[in-house]
């Protein structure tokens, strides 16, 4: 053996060294395994057991190379880290998908903290089946298969960065099996439901302190969105920005049948109805299936409106064109009268969820619970009252429904296949569920606000539907 100093020692020449930091009184080693060296930590402050270990540690390496594992790996923490990194950056530089943000959240919150600690190599069936049990416990409920398939792409998303380090072959992948519970339609609102889920709203805002009336404002608005273009609630509709937004025009002349006397010339002509069908087109750039075009139709317009008048006071076409790259989804920061002689001016604040708030407006309204299924309404179920109007009313085409909502036809027949009209024209103005919403007349008393369910803690309401 070799001594260069007492804090190097040469244990094999040219395969294994064993040394120590400045400012450390832990022993470190570096191992040559097929011509690349490797530095791990002995762990060890003892000279003599920091050599048995390092002489351990080659020795292991070798063997795993002869029994065709990667001689060298790293423990899953720090692959994971590593993958959610990766996906950092590629979110970062525009070239990340939409469900990347999903997979560091079950990186972080799932897998990290059962596998952490084993070598990412050793993630055995029995092992991953410890894991699916760990995960019952966990979320208390079993997870649905397409919870599991989401687990499944994260866990995937560590093993491919250990495979591109070289610290695992692809033939220690384990294969990943998706089961859990069959995923379930989650319920619509009906027409009437529809119309009492946005009559109410005006009112309700009116109803909260003063700093939450620009938030309810602009969840207001985002449900106009939702159930007017069937976008999916989240990432689709928070990422867009004004400069994703084109304004257009499609005139229709309609003829009312209605004879009526021109007072100038004296002549009797019949009447005609003029509809500017002001649309707006919007380019979504990040989504579960990728980028698309998805039409709004005169309540999306009418909601990007209100946005533009609260935040900037300006039109839509101005905000469009001076604001291209803000995002859309934000509101005014409340700003006290103190705070304004201070000279402090509210900043737009982007919503962190509406998960909370949009439950508390459905149980003050009677509308969280679905009477037919008994089961909760969220956002989500926005998206699914827009696809069954879509079919049942007015007659959109499934093939130009899965275009307009991102999706597939088989998405589409799994999950609306208990509604007869699918078989439609290619129509997605919508004008007659517009005028069944949008129609003027008393709302059913049993959607008023109630201002008894108002007072009772969230978690308590829900519970008690």
């Amino acid at each position: 053996m070799t001594e260069k100093n007492e804090t190097t020692h040469v244990l094999v020449p040219h395969s294994l060294v064993l040394f120590i930091r400045p400012r450390s009184s832990v022993w470190q080693c570096r191992y040559q395994v097929d011509g690349i060296w490797q530095r791990e930590s002995t762990k060890e402050r003892d000279l003599e057991k920091a050599k048995a270990v390092a002489h351990d540690l080659l020795v292991e390496a070798n063997v795993r190379k002869k029994l065709k594992a990667a001689p060298i790996t790293r423990a899953f923490k720090d692959i994971a880290k590593q993958a959610i990194l990766r996906m950092e950056k590629q979110i970062a530089d525009g070239d990340g998908k939409a469900m990347y943000k999903e997979y560091i959240s079950i990186i972080d919150k799932y897998l990290i903290k059962f596998f952490g600690k084993y070598k990412v190599d050793a993630i055995t069936h029995p092992l991953i089946e410890e894991f699916e049990q760990w995960r019952i416990e966990k979320m208390g409920i079993t997870p649905k298969r397409s919870t599991t398939l989401n687990h499944n792409a994260a866990l995937n998303r560590v093993f491919d960065e250990a495979i591109y380090r070289g610290y695992m072959y692809e033939i220690n992948r384990p294969k990943l099996v998706a089961l859990g519970k069959k995923s379930e339609r989650r319920p619509a609102f009906s027409i009437e439901e529809v119309r009492a889920l946005r009559a109410n709203f005006d009112k309700w805002i009116l109803k909260g302190k003063a700093d939450s009336i620009e938030l309810r404002s602009l969840l207001r608005d985002y449900v106009t969105v939702l159930l007017d273009t069937g976008m999916r609630p989240g990432t689709e509709v928070a990422e867009l920005t004004w400069g994703q937004i084109e304004i257009q025009y499609f005139p229709v002349f309609n003829k009312t049948g209605i004879i009526e006397k021109d007072e100038e010339s004296g002549e009797e002509e019949e009447r005609i109805d003029f509809n500017s069908n002001v649309t707006a087109v919007i380019k979504i750039q990040k989504s579960k299936t990728g980028k698309r075009d998805c039409i709004g139709r005169s309540p999306t317009v009418s909601a990007l409106r209100q946005i533009c008048k609260r935040n900037y006071d300006k039109t839509l076409n101005e905000v469009i064109k001076e604001h291209p790259y803000e995002k859309i989804l934000t509101y005014k920061e409340h700003v006290t009268q103190r705070q304004k002689k201070g000279s402090r001016s509210p900043k737009l604040i982007e919503p962190t969820s509406f998960n909370k708030l949009f439950d508390t407006y459905l149980i003050e309204h009677n509308l969280l619970i679905d009477p037919v299924t008994s089961k909760r309404r969220v956002l989500y179920s926005l998206r699914h009252t827009y696809a069954t109007i879509a079919l049942q009313i007015d007659k959109v085409d499934i093939h130009t429904l899965t275009v307009q909502m991102g999706t597939s036809v088989g998405m589409i027949e799994k999950h609306y296949s208990h509604l007869d009209a699918v078989k439609a024209v290619h129509q997605l103005r919508g004008e007659q569920s517009r005028k069944l919403i949008e129609a003027t007349g008393a709302i059913d008393e049993r959607y008023e606000w109630d201002e008894k369910k108002s007072k009772v803690p969230i978690k308590k309401r829900i519970k008690n539907g």
